[in-house]
């Protein structure tokens, strides 16, 4: 059976910075119509960074969403005709101060897809080295942190680490 839905209408609710949010009519498979509210995102990028073979770079930050801090691994949103490859190298140096001598694509993600259209494409970086020392955006506060991967399992089972990306990104490698 086609379980797809025909978008008949599309109303834009709100366009903002980054995200866009619209109502969709659609015609579902039984001919009825419904409403789904979708929020579009332009995807980002997430990296799995190894410092050595034992540790890996975590950044802890606020989320004003869930109101506290989580530890998550370095990302970051694609910019406009941005390459994912070129967002990742970006993102690794802005959120940790560091480049990769390798750089390699494990996997994507959805991570909402009964309301957004968001992708997150993940990386593992290895052979690390020092690039700049000013990290974060302008409006991100960050505390880089080093993080033994013989914890991580652990971290993840008593609640530590909740980020969904962070954890898929995991079971990846």
């Amino acid at each position: 059976m086609n379980f797809s839905e025909k978008t008949i209408k599309k109303d834009t609710i709100y366009n903002g910075k980054i995200i866009e949010v619209n109502l969709h009519t659609v015609r579902l498979p039984n001919g009825r119509e419904s409403k789904r509210e979708i929020v579009n995102h332009p995807g980002g990028v997430a990296i799995l960074a190894y410092k050595d073979s034992d540790t890996i770079f975590m950044v802890e930050q606020f989320r004003k969403p869930i109101e506290r801090s989580i530890l998550e691994i370095p990302a970051g949103k694609i910019e406009k005709n941005e390459d994912i490859e070129t967002c990742g190298i970006r993102e690794l140096e802005e959120e940790i101060g560091y480049k990769a001598g390798k750089f390699e694509y494990i996997g994507k993600v959805v991570t909402s897809p009964g309301f957004c259209d968001e992708y997150i494409y993940i990386f593992k970086a290895e052979d690390l080295y020092k690039g700049r020392d000013d990290i974060g955006d302008e409006d991100e506060f960050i505390d880089v942190k080093e993080v033994k991967l013989s914890r991580v399992k652990d971290m993840i089972k008593k609640g530590e680490i909740i980020d969904a990306k962070t954890i898929c990104a995991f079971m990846m490698v």
